[in-house]
């Protein structure tokens, strides 16, 4: 999707897209393009219906062997054009169980201590549930890869 395809309406996304533009190596940037363009295309495609339920994973196949800072990049490129802020900010919380975890979130919450051993707390109630999970299923010769 190319900046000039956006709707009118997704002004922060386009402002974004411009800083980004003005910031990064062109190389880096149509990188990032490639991974973003899906993620805007469906984000577009729901209109009034919210976000797609889609997972848009940055570690899938189109975006095998990027940079971590231009995933970090598409993740708030993401954001931007779901919440459509420009104040997103990318947290790294070092989550014991799983090593770091990169969190996009507001700009109040990224400084809030609290909230942010809230959001840690979460992420390793819903890990252990996964390793229970993973558990049962190999206990049952079920697929353990969810």
């Amino acid at each position: 999707m190319n900046d000039d395809e956006l709707p009118p309406d997704d002004r922060a996304v386009e402002a974004y897209l411009d800083l980004l533009r003005v910031r990064m190596p062109e190389d880096d940037y149509e990188m990032l393009l490639t991974v973003v363009d899906p993620v805007l295309r469906a984000i577009h495609e729901q209109g009034d219906q919210g976000v797609p339920t889609a997972d848009f994973p940055l570690d899938g196949p189109q975006a095998q062997g990027l940079p971590q800072e231009i995933r970090d990049e598409a993740a708030l490129v993401i954001a931007t054009a779901v919440t459509g802020r420009l104040d997103n900010e990318l947290v790294v919380l070092d989550i014991e169980e799983t090593g770091p975890v990169r969190v996009v979130t507001d700009a109040v919450t990224a400084s809030d201590p609290s909230r942010l051993t809230e959001i840690a707390d979460y992420i390793r109630d819903r890990h252990r549930e996964t390793e229970e999970l993973r558990g049962i299923a190999a206990a049952s010769d079920l697929p353990t890869d969810f």
